[in-house]
């Protein structure tokens, strides 16, 4: 699994801890350091079934520096990929992507039951 995660944010902190007290085996990214690819961004949307806006990170600021919140509504989905690639603040995080899953955030439950 790929653990995508900044290392002073506090959730993805949390994750990690929670991932190594459960000794689940990943591979750990800097989300800043290696940001994200296009290709990668949607490959992962394609396989998690969420909603593209789930990807931003809606309370960072560099998200309100952009105004994305009125912004994201007139850009297309391509668009979208492309601007989460410059920029791995504008990433939600930690994700954690598998197989045949991805998680956007870091909500126990959600991990418990992909995971556990």
């Amino acid at each position: 699994m790929l653990f995508l995660q900044y290392p002073k944010c506090s959730t993805c902190r949390k994750a990690k801890k929670w991932l190594d007290e459960h000794n689940i085996e990943y591979e750990s990214r800097h989300i800043i350091e290696d940001n994200p690819q296009a290709a990668e961004i949607k490959e992962w949307w394609d396989k998690s079934d969420l909603p593209l806006k789930r990807f931003f990170n809606t309370s960072g600021m560099k998200y309100r520096e952009l105004k994305l919140k009125d912004k994201l509504p007139d850009m297309d989905d391509e668009e979208q990929f492309d601007l989460l690639a410059t920029d791995g603040m504008l990433v939600k995080r930690p994700i954690l992507v598998g197989d045949d899953f991805v998680l956007v955030g870091f909500k126990v439950k959600e991990w418990e039951e992909t995971l556990l």
